[in-house]
């Protein structure tokens, strides 16, 4: 078995929002666990924390997509649904970096890649993902490398 403490972690918020009554809080734990069960079957594979990580932030950039779809059809009760959805799933993800530590990391990753174009924004952005992935928004982060190769 991966060694993974995100998925015991759910499955402890799982029981304890079905001991509290909580509905949509249980609705999109179990939700998660859908999903994660879903990429293991498909796969044949156990997930590990990176790989649930990457899964939440995925969750995460869906809801945020959905809330602004929702808000710009005039939907804001289906709106506000997504964004309680997203708020959930962001507490199991590790605290957010800061722009300045943002900035660190991918000033680290064009000097380690030696990059200097905006040819080579794969070869940073192979190295800074690993990094932020689940604490950072990569849109943001994409845009930032990308300014700074051109």
């Amino acid at each position: 078995m991966a060694d993974s403490e995100l998925k015991p972690r759910i499955q402890n918020a799982v029981k304890q929002a079905m001991r509290a009554k909580e509905k949509e809080r249980l609705a999109t734990l179990r939700m998660m666990q859908a999903e994660f069960k879903r990429i293991e079957v498909d796969e044949r594979i156990e997930l590990d924390d990176a790989r649930v990580l990457a899964v939440l932030d995925k969750m995460i950039k869906q809801r945020r997509d959905s809330q602004t779809q929702y808000e710009d059809a005039g939907r804001p009760e289906l709106a506000e649904q997504e964004q309680k959805e997203a708020a959930i799933i962001a507490e199991f993800l590790p605290a957010a970096l800061t722009a300045e530590e943002i900035e660190a990391i991918i000033t680290k990753a064009i000097s380690d890649a030696g990059a200097s174009s905006a040819q080579e924004m794969g070869k940073v952005m192979a190295i800074v993902k690993p990094q932020i992935q689940g604490r950072g928004d990569m849109g943001q982060v994409s845009k930032l490398v990308k300014e700074r190769l051109s």
